[in-house]
């Protein structure tokens, strides 16, 4: 069962058709009591007006063997005060409902009928003028005429008449027409809410089925593409304009982040075997000389080769946990000490707090690894000069970085910041430089909700502002 309503489509043809179904029988039901209940409302409506045509001849003192008692073979009984069948229909076999069960008139003097039900519809409490006719009372039963019987609807009617006492006419209206059309009503609900239902079902499949098709072509997409590991292929977008289609352009929307981080992790795994390949080649190359003639070998060299290659394992651990998603601490950093503690001992930096208290959240570790990384690329680019201002513009802390040099040029101000990017004055490796020192600066801004941008110093040369929130 599981398996065989495991789809959207099977799901929803079911829930369709159960909705529906429910639907169904409710109106069914409502349908086939309202038509019974005009039947019976119908019924009783002739069974009275028989009635009161019957003690209308009654009120006139009509005798009652010239009472209209046969019309329509239908029942008509008429009953005194006491109960007793004073007239009564010439086909008459049996009858019930009535509250009088016997079917032939008793003479008055023989007394029979004493027993009969005096608890029937005859609104004997009813206080009536000579000649005058009462409201009429409804009931259901049964009578047997000339040998058929039949279900009617009673009403008995009272009269009250001047040498005859009260009197109290019951009439009867068939109900086969009722049972009839209730029956017939049904049955058609029988043969046709099934079929109702089939055709339910089968729309519903074939709707869903339409709406799903799409979904099933995005989902055979995805599965080639997991299949070839093909990041550039994109799932189909159907022309419908809805949330097939949207779901169409937010997965191929995610493809595309996925190829490019992809590709991002590609050219930075090859960036950094093409970077570690130099220094491991050189320090490789120092120590077999070493090996082969001891008094060859340049241990300052080889010292420098293995700083270089601490440094930028140093730096790739930190991108990879920056990548990872790895959140700073949260503990509170004083921008103009950590300023002052990244410059002391470096030649020609001067620090400038503006604001006496200018602090933000977040690692004093990573933060001081930005300033750092600021301070070498300006002593790299300065002539003599570098400069670190600290001050708060609103909420936000920002610290700059100027040197005297030639600036960055225009189109290369958002490059720099990508890894393993040197510009083409920057690229000798004789400094240890890996073009990462700036993009690692950014990251770990955009970590602390901050941002690093470049523009052209006031004095020339090129300015580096860190932007991040007060704490």
């Amino acid at each position: 069962m599981r398996r065989l309503f495991g789809s959207v489509r099977s799901r929803a043809t079911l829930a369709a058709t159960v909705v529906v179904a429910v639907a169904l029988v409710a109106a069914g039901t409502a349908v086939l009591l309202s038509l019974r209940s005009n039947l019976l409302g119908e019924a009783g409506t002739a069974a009275e007006r028989s009635a009161r045509e019957v003690a209308a001849e009654l009120a006139v003192g009509t005798p009652y063997d010239q009472l209209t008692l046969d019309v329509d073979d239908r029942p008509v009984q008429v009953v005194d005060e006491d109960g007793r069948l004073v007239a009564a229909s010439e086909d008459l076999e049996r009858i019930s409902g009535t509250g009088v069960d016997v079917v032939k008139p008793q003479p008055a003097a023989t007394g029979e009928g004493d027993d009969a039900d005096d608890d029937g519809d005859d609104d004997s409490g009813e206080s009536l003028e000579p000649g005058e006719i009462g409201a009429a009372g409804v009931g259901d039963g049964s009578a047997t005429i000339d040998g058929d019987t039949e279900d009617y609807r009673f009403a008995g009617v009272p009269v009250e008449t001047r040498d005859r006492g009260r009197l109290t006419v019951y009439a009867g209206a068939p109900l086969s027409a009722e049972h009839g059309a209730v029956d017939t009503a049904l049955t058609v609900m029988l043969i046709g809410f099934p079929l109702l239902l089939a055709v339910v079902a089968a729309v519903t499949w074939r709707v869903t089925g339409r709406a799903l098709r799409p979904v099933e072509g995005i989902r055979r997409e995805m599965a080639a593409i997991t299949a070839s590991e093909d990041l550039a292929r994109r799932v189909p977008v159907p022309d419908t304009h809805d949330e097939v289609a949207r779901l169409a352009l937010t997965t191929n929307e995610t493809l595309a982040a996925l190829e490019a981080s992809v590709e991002r992790q590609r050219r930075f795994v090859a960036d950094a075997s093409h970077e570690l390949r130099s220094p491991i080649a050189s320090l490789r190359t120092q120590l077999e000389v070493a090996a082969a003639h001891p008094g060859l070998l340049d241990l300052d060299g080889a010292v420098e080769d293995t700083v270089r290659l601490q440094r930028l394992a140093a730096d790739l651990l930190l991108l990879a946990r920056l990548d990872a998603g790895e959140r700073p601490a949260d503990a509170r950093v004083d921008l103009a000490a950590l300023a002052r503690e990244e410059a002391a001992g470096r030649a020609g930096v001067t620090v400038r707090a503006q604001d006496a208290d200018v602090a933000t959240a977040g690692s004093r570790g990573q933060l001081g690894r930005v300033l750092g990384n600021l301070l070498d690329n300006a002593q790299r680019h300065a002539r003599s000069a570098v400069e670190v201002s600290v001050r708060r513009e609103g909420d936000l802390a920002v610290v700059g970085v100027a040197d005297d040099g030639e600036g960055v040029p225009a189109a290369d101000r958002e490059r720099i910041f990508e890894r393993f990017v040197r510009l083409d004055a920057a690229r000798s490796r004789d400094d240890g430089g890996a073009g990462l020192g700036l993009a690692i600066a950014r990251d770990v801004a955009v970590r602390h909700g901050g941002t690093l941008t470049v523009r052209d110093a006031p004095a020339g040369g090129a300015l580096f502002e860190l932007r991040l929130p007060c704490a």
